[in-house]
């Protein structure tokens, strides 16, 4: 023992229970403890389930029936994205232009769509564009181009209001092309046209597919909100059973575990569509080559 040390300040410190059970938690495994938590889930979400004696039955007769809204759903979504893609080009390019009117325009059409929600804008479409068409003020000939069917209005909303969001998308990746590349192209005589499409859009699509694929699985849960308008698809169809059989709960229950099941499965190729856009780019991976 040292001279002048007393017992006391030899002694180890003791650790504490937190910190106790942080050493018990370092040794156990980061996938047994994932699971444990998992199995900790689903037993609460059994137990609800049982709890609450939902009607399993119904929801089996009924799954048919929902499901027959999913082609429709995915339809809606394929179209809104293909609409949007361009829509949100023309944006980009207007945002970065130094022409006062296409900048004003896309500056505008940015602001006011993000600005708006979308359930707004599905309903202006469908219900408030036939009001102008019919008014007495209005050519007869004007109905052919503000009177849109259901499903035409719904794809309509999506693709307008993604495409406002995606301009932004679409900005970021046109300008992650370097100056010199563009600088270069002109100096060998190309237009700006020219540089636009062989130069930078095909380097931009690198940066802008991976999120345009994130955006179409974030409109696959907004499509929803067409089913206000009264579009049959999924949404609606579960709303109308729910209501009509009095089930609301077990119906809405179903159609969230399909809109589930359909973000995992796309989420799942947008994962694999991001690591093969990202090959090549990687350090290493690019050396190599």
């Amino acid at each position: 023992m040292a001279v002048g040390s007393s017992p006391a300040q030899e002694a180890a410190p003791v650790p504490s229970l937190r910190q106790r059970l942080e050493e018990r938690s370092a040794r156990v495994p980061f996938r047994v403890k994932l699971v444990l938590v998992y199995a900790v889930i689903a037993a609460i979400a059994i137990w609800f389930v049982v709890a609450f004696r939902f009607d399993w039955p119904f929801m089996a007769r009924w799954l048919p029936f929902l499901l027959k809204g999913v082609p429709l759903t995915l339809f809606i979504c394929a179209a809104g994205i293909l609409l949007s893609i361009p829509l949100a080009l023309l944006g980009a390019l207007g945002r970065i232009s130094s022409h006062a009117v296409f900048y004003g325009v896309a500056n505008f059409y940015v602001s006011f769509i993000r600005g708006t929600p979308l359930i707004v804008q599905i309903f202006f479409i469908y219900f408030g564009l036939p009001q102008i068409a019919f008014s007495p003020a209005a050519p007869p000939w004007l109905a052919r181009f503000l009177v849109f069917d259901v499903v035409v209005a719904g794809i309509l909303a999506l693709g307008i209001n993604y495409g406002a969001y995606m301009t932004e998308i679409f900005r970021a990746g046109i300008q992650s092309v370097g100056h010199g590349q563009m600088e270069a192209a002109q100096a060998l005589g190309m237009g700006r046209g020219q540089v636009m499409r062989r130069i930078v859009l095909p380097q931009a699509v690198r940066v802008i597919i991976p999120p345009t694929g994130n955006e179409f699985i974030a409109m696959l849960k907004d499509s929803s909100l067409v089913g206000l308008a009264g579009t049959p698809e999924l949404f609606f169809r579960a709303t109308n059973l729910g209501r009509s059989q009095l089930h609301g709960f077990e119906a809405f229950a179903v159609a969230a575990l399909i809109y589930w099941a359909l973000t995992i499965v796309f989420s799942f190729f947008q994962r694999r569509l991001e690591n093969r856009m990202a090959k090549g780019y990687v350090r290493g991976e690019a050396d190599a080559h």
